[in-house]
């Protein structure tokens, strides 16, 4: 099974480009009338996440971006698919429950990522 998350072990370092994402997101109206603002991407993993039942394959508990949705904020901004959030405006993504990611994500009307991409190891 090709799988698109890093392969390494946890707590020793990991050859990757970090690479910064600005992601500024939409002003839309919920199916109750409220207006919200989207990102247009979802994530998968955290630290209180079994990750051997992840269904995208990823062999430790980061938070990886799972879904991109087309035209979406995220897309625009060059978030992909499979994409390791390490840091979301400067707080640590490495080390927290998924919940807590969301949660940090949904707050902010702007985010700046670092996220690491398998495979891109220099610019």
């Amino acid at each position: 099974m090709t799988t698109a998350a890093f392969s390494h072990e946890p707590g020793t370092a990991m050859e990757c480009l970090s690479i910064p994402i600005t992601l500024e997101k939409e002003s839309g109206i919920d199916e109750n009338g409220r207006q919200v603002l989207r990102c247009g991407f979802r994530i998968g993993g955290g630290i209180d996440q079994d990750f051997m039942k992840s269904p995208q394959g990823y062999t430790d508990n980061g938070i990886y971006c799972t879904e991109v949705h087309e035209g979406s904020a995220a897309a625009r901004a060059g978030l992909r698919v499979h994409d390791k959030i390490l840091q979301c405006n400067g707080y640590d993504f490495t080390m927290v429950t998924h919940k807590k990611a969301v949660d940090y994500i949904r707050k902010h009307p702007v985010l700046n990522l670092l996220v690491a991409r398998r495979g891109v190891t220099h610019s």
